[in-house]
C-alpha cells in the first residue's frame, strides 16, 4: 500500500499493538475545503456529495471560525444553535477527500460548471490541517491497522443482543484483549465481547466461551422478524445469520399450515410462523435450557395457542409426537387443506434423523385416510467441495435411503460457512413410498461415484414400480425386502422369474412388471 492510499488510515505506529492505547491514533493530515455561502450550500452539495470527506464522528460541513483555519474532526454532542437572523450571512466550509481532490480541476467538468454558476470557483478552494483521533475510525479500520499485516485480518463478528461474538483464529489470539476493547468501544449497543474457545460438538449445540471485555452477562434479548427472543447465550444455540432463512421458511407457509420443528432451539423457526401465519406448530429441542427459553418466548410473543413445546430426542419426537399429530391431522377435516412442513436445523447431523421417517406409518395407517398433502421436509446440512447442490442431495439420499426425484422441491444455499464449506437446505416431499417404507425408489445407503443420482442397472431393479394386485398382503408379508434384495443382485432379465417365484411362494396373486431399463482472523468454520 503506497503512502497516499494510507493517508486516511490510522498511523502505522499502531501495528502490533496488544494493549489498546487510544492516544497513538492521533494523526494530522492536510485536507482541501471549499468556502461556500450558507444560502448556497444546498445547491452546492448536490455537485459535491461524492467528494466529501467521511469519517466516524465527523462533520464534513462546518461553520468557518473567523479566527482560525483549523478544522475539527470530532462531532460536538450538542447540536449548534441556529440563528435565522445571521444564518444567511455566515460562510461554511465543506471538507473534501484529499485522495479525490488536489485542485479545483479534480472535480468533474459538469460539477465545476454548476459550482461556477453559484460563483464558487478555484478561489474558494483552500487547504488546512485536520486532526484525526481514535474516535474517527470504525472497528474494522482500527483492527485492520493493529493486527498483523501478513495474515488474513478480515474483521467480522456476530451480534446477539448486547453481546459481540467472535471466533478468533490462533494467529490473533495474542490480540484478543485489544480486539475486545475495540469492539466494545466501536459497536453500538455492545456491552460484552466473547470469543468461542471450542467447536460446537456438545450434546446441546452450545460451546465454551471466554469474555474478552465487558460485563459478565449472558442473558440477551434479540429482536428478529418482529419477534422477541430472550435466552442465555452461553447455554443455548443461536445463529443471527439465519434471520433471512427464517423469513424464507415463513414465506413457504400459508395460514392454517402445520409446522413440526424438530430442533427448535429457543424458537426462531417456530414462533415467527405462529405469529405471522397463525400456523399450528409443534416445536422440540433436546436441550432443557433451550426448552425453558422456548416456553418463555412462546409466552412472551403471545403464540401459546398455536405452539406446543417438547423436550425430547429428535428421533423420539419424530417417531411419536410428529407421527401421532400427522395421523390426527389426516383425520381432521379442519386440516384438509393444510400443508405440513418439517424443519430440521441441526446441520452437523440433521440428515441422520431422516431414517426416522422411513416406514413411519403402517400400511393400514396409510390407507385408512384420503391423503391430499404429504409432509414437506426442510433439512439442513453442511457440505464441502465443488457443486454443493449435488453434494447436499447425495447426503440426503444416502441417509434417507431413497432417491429424490419428483419429490425434490428445492436445494438452496443458505450461507457460506467458511472457505469451501456451505450450509445447504434440501426441501423434499415425504411421499407414500418413504412413509410406508415401500421399496419403490430405494437406493443404496452408500452411493457410488459412478452416479449419485442416476442409478446403475442393478439399482434400477430396486427402484422401479411393481403393480401388486394384493398390495396390502405383499407389503405386510415380509417378503418384499427379500425380493428387492434379490432384484439388486440379479440382471434385469431374471427379475420377472424371481418375482413370479416370490409371489407364488407367498401365496399372493401379483402381476409384476418391470418399468424402464458449497478467512480471516475470525474462524467461522464451526458455526451453523
Amino acid at each position: 500500500m503506497n503512502q497516499s492510499s494510507r493517508l486516511l488510515l490510522p498511523p502505522l505506529s499502531v501495528r502490533g499493538m496488544k494493549k489498546l492505547d487510544r492516544t497513538m491514533f492521533i494523526k494530522q493530515i492536510s485536507v482541501p475545503w471549499l468556502e461556500i455561502e450558507s444560502c448556497k450550500v444546498g445547491k452546492a452539495m448536490k455537485n459535491l456529495k461524492k467528494y466529501t470527506l467521511k469519517f466516524e464522528k465527523f462533520k464534513s460541513l462546518q461553520t468557518i471560525a473567523p479566527s482560525t483555519n483549523e478544522l475539527v474532526a470530532i462531532n460536538e454532542e450538542r447540536p449548534a444553535i441556529s440563528n435565522p437572523l445571521t444564518e444567511n450571512n455566515t460562510k461554511k466550509k465543506l471538507i473534501l477527500n484529499p485522495l479525490l481532490v488536489i485542485s479545483f480541476n479534480s472535480l468533474d467538468e459538469n460539477h465545476r460548471i454548476e459550482l461556477e454558476n453559484l460563483n464558487i470557483s478555484k478561489e474558494n478552494l483552500h487547504f488546512s490541517e485536520l486532526t484525526l483521533t481514535y474516535d474517527n475510525w470504525g472497528a474494522v479500520e482500527v483492527l485492520k491497522s493493529i493486527l498483523p499485516e501478513d495474515q488474513d485480518s478480515v474483521t467480522s463478528y456476530s451480534l446477539i443482543g448486547h453481546i459481540a461474538h467472535v471466533n478468533l483464529r490462533s494467529h490473533v489470539l495474542d490480540y484478543k484483549s485489544v480486539i475486545g476493547e475495540v469492539l466494545l468501544d466501536k459497536v453500538k449497543g455492545v456491552k460484552t465481547v466473547v470469543n468461542k474457545i471450542d467447536i460446537i460438538d456438545s450434546k446441546y449445540r452450545n460451546f465454551q466461551m471466554e469474555i474478552l471485555c465487558g460485563e459478565n452477562n449472558m442473558i440477551v434479548e434479540v429482536r428478529e422478524n418482529h419477534c422477541i427472543y430472550t435466552f442465555d447465550f452461553s447455554l443455548v444455540y443461536w445463529n443471527p445469520r439465519l434471520c433471512t432463512e427464517h423469513e424464507r421458511i415463513v414465506e413457504m407457509l400459508k395460514e392454517g399450515d402445520i409446522l413440526y420443528d424438530v430442533c427448535a432451539g429457543v424458537g426462531p423457526f417456530a414462533i415467527f410462523p405462529a405469529a405471522k401465519k397463525k400456523c399450528t406448530v409443534l416445536a422440540n429441542d433436546l436441550n432443557p435450557e433451550s426448552f425453558k427459553w422456548l416456553l418463555s418466548n412462546v409466552e412472551r410473543n403471545k403464540v401459546s395457542s398455536y405452539v406446543q413445546a417438547y423436550n425430547k430426542d429428535a428421533r423420539i419426537f419424530i417417531e411419536n409426537d410428529v407421527k401421532n399429530h400427522i395421523l390426527l391431522s389426516w383425520q381432521n377435516v379442519k386440516y384438509s387443506e393444510s400443508i405440513m412442513h418439517i424443519t430440521i436445523n441441526l446441520p452437523a447431523m440433521a440428515v441422520t434423523f431422516l431414517q426416522s421417517f422411513v416406514g413411519l406409518f403402517t400400511t393400514e395407517e396409510m390407507y385408512a385416510h384420503v391423503i391430499k398433502n404429504y409432509p414437506i421436509v426442510h433439512v439442513y446440512c453442511f457440505v464441502k467441495g465443488d457443486n454443493p447442490n449435488a453434494q447436499a442431495q447425495k447426503l440426503v439420499e444416502e441417509n434417507l435411503g431413497y432417491y429424490l426425484t419428483d419429490n425434490l422441491k428445492e436445494i438452496f444455499l443458505v450461507r457460506n460457512v467458511s472457505t469451501n464449506k456451505n450450509m445447504m437446505r434440501v426441501s423434499f416431499v415425504l411421499n407414500q413410498n418413504v412413509l410406508s417404507g415401500n421399496a419403490i425408489g430405494k437406493c443404496s445407503t452408500n452411493l457410488t461415484e459412478e452416479s449419485p443420482f442416476e442409478p446403475s442397472k442393478k439399482k434400477l431393479c430396486a427402484m422401479h414400480i411393481y403393480d401388486f394386485l394384493s398390495l396390502d398382503h405383499w407389503l405386510n408379508s415380509g417378503s418384499l425386502k427379500k425380493t428387492i434384495k434379490t432384484y439388486a443382485t440379479v440382471p434385469p432379465v431374471a427379475v420377472e422369474a424371481s418375482t413370479a417365484n416370490s409371489v407364488e411362494k407367498d401365496g399372493a396373486v401379483a402381476n409384476a412388471r418391470i418399468a424402464g431399463q458449497d478467512e480471516g482472523f475470525l474462524d467461522e468454520s464451526t458455526t451453523a
